[in-house]
């Protein structure tokens, strides 16, 4: 039965009865061009340090291919700009005390701060991510994250996308044969509040093709394939990080650009200078020339005056520095044939181009650039140095504050909507668009000692509690911070009253 259905659905779709994709962008609702994904997929495979073998001809005029050897920058450099971005230290809070539960009860259960730094090196690699939340089998609220090549805009304003699909992919062997099915899900507006979220199915015996449209219950048994919802803020039930600045490849386009965008030309001549150096020292192997006639066979002369020669004298199975030579090459007795290696060269080279990269990305000098000490810089001085990376690490924050903003309000939108789960119960009442703070920790950009006299000084000042000064210098819980106050009120009252504001006045 499932063979005759698709028969039918094979002559449906070259009849023009049953709907059939190429790309995804062929869809009339998507607004961007293919281009753009092109785009992101070399942005993939540099992040991936994956490239085409290199081709060349050999001594002996023979065409012959290779790996190539990249540097795996663009990995190494997305790593170190989402570790200043975002780490564990972060603290989201809404101003409503139900909302900042909830919320935070949610991102908890999802590992939000240890998934998203390594999502937002993704995004920095591509030149976004997309989250979107929903709600399981469990009746628990998960978090869905979608890479750059996985999120398509259908509409968007001004200042973000309002409309947007998400595609994934499955492949399922049958027949003995795999088969690639998309899974598009659909985010659209059909009024000021109301919200349609529809889901399509499509297979493909072909990776590089989408396929036709397909019946959802082949993969998905129970997804509707389409649901509304109503009284919606104006706000979608996701959140896109976008990359700061303009994107110059395609100026309507409204997603942002990958690193590897930024500093192509400086991408590609740092890995070809890796490439060009790993081959120099593989050809550049130690060499020793040893003349044929020291490898002659022993002439041994027996008792009846006969001669016989013994065993070839031959190298060690697993030797390869010797090499033979012959004819008049051989008269000058064992030669040293290794080549020497331009190891200088290459280094000077390689600064150089380092250089013009941290300039591109915005990256302080001597983040990846060799110092004159030969030795790579440490992060906190290059910070000390520079403030460019300061200055980068600030627009990136500006994105992931407000793509955090629009993912609290999005869980809390979830869980407004009571059909969506098993009881038919929602899990929040409150107002949903509440104001989200963000607390990002500044690690190497902030002296902590310096932080923390400043702090002391507000405590003493009466505009910042003890408890919280506790909880931000020492690393405390909140109720360990407040055993720790009881304490000091049991063992002296009056120190705990005054202990402050003397120690202030010592530091003025």
């Amino acid at each position: 039965m499932d063979r005759l259905k698709l028969f039918f659905r094979k002559g449906g779709a070259k009849v023009g009865m049953v709907k059939q994709l190429n790309k995804i962008t062929d869809d009339e609702r998507i607004a961007i061009s293919q281009k753009e994904y092109d785009r992101i997929d070399m942005n993939l495979k540099f992040y991936k340090n994956e490239f085409p073998k290199v081709e060349y001809l050999n001594s002996n005029g023979v065409r012959k291919r290779r790996k190539f050897y990249g540097s795996e920058l663009d990995k190494k450099a997305c790593e170190r700009l989402s570790s200043i971005l975002f780490n564990e230290q972060c603290e989201i809070s809404a101003k409503d005390n139900t909302a900042n539960e909830f919320i935070n009860l949610v991102l908890a259960q999802n590992h939000f701060n240890q998934a998203f730094e390594e999502k937002l090196e993704t995004a920095i690699a591509l030149g976004g991510v997309a989250a979107r939340p929903y709600v399981d089998d469990q009746d628990n609220i998960r978090i869905a994250w979608a890479y750059a090549d996985q999120f398509y805009p259908l509409r968007s304003n001004t200042d973000r996308i309002s409309e947007a699909a998400f595609a994934s992919k499955t492949v399922r062997t049958e027949n003995d044969h795999p088969v690639y099915y998309t899974l598009l899900e659909f985010h659209e507006w059909t009024s000021a509040t109301s919200y349609r979220i529809t889901n399509e199915l499509y297979r493909s015996e072909k990776a590089d093709s989408v396929g036709m449209q397909v019946d959802l219950g082949i993969l998905y048994p129970g997804m509707q394939p389409k649901v509304e919802f109503d009284n919606i803020i104006e706000a979608p039930i996701f959140a896109y990080l976008k990359t700061p600045g303009r994107n110059s490849k395609n100026l309507e386009s409204p997603l942002g650009l990958g690193l590897a965008d930024r500093a192509l030309v400086q991408m590609k001549t740092i890995n070809q200078i890796y490439d060009q150096f790993y081959r120099e020292i593989k050809l550049g192997k130690r060499k020793i020339g040893i003349p044929e006639e020291f490898l002659r066979s022993e002439i041994n002369y027996n008792a009846d005056n006969t001669i016989s020669e013994g065993p070839n004298m031959i190298f060690d199975a697993e030797q390869d520095v010797y090499v033979k030579l012959r004819g008049d090459s051989a008269d000058s007795g064992v030669q040293n044939l290794t080549p020497d290696i331009r190891a200088s060269q290459y280094h000077d080279s390689l600064d150089i181009a380092l250089r013009s990269f941290e300039d591109y990305v915005g990256f302080s000098a001597g983040t990846f650039s060799l110092s004159s000490s030969g030795s790579i810089a440490t992060a906190t001085e290059v910070v000390s140095n520079n403030s460019k990376t300061y200055q980068t690490r600030s627009s990136y924050l500006t994105q992931v504050e407000g793509f955090i903003k629009d993912l609290c309000k999005a869980i809390l939108e979830i869980a407004s909507i009571g059909e969506l789960f098993s009881d038919g119960l929602a899990r929040y009442t409150g107002d949903v668009d509440v104001e989200i703070n963000t607390h990002f920790d500044d690690g190497v950009f902030v002296d902590k000692d310096k932080q923390k006299d400043e702090e002391r000084t507000d405590v003493a000042a009466g505009i910042m509690p003890k408890l919280q000064y506790l909880m931000r210098n020492y690393g405390l819980s909140e109720q360990e911070a407040k055993r720790w106050l009881n304490q000091v009120d049991d063992e002296s009252p009056e120190y705990s009253r005054n202990a402050f504001s003397e120690e202030t006045e010592e530091v003025e």
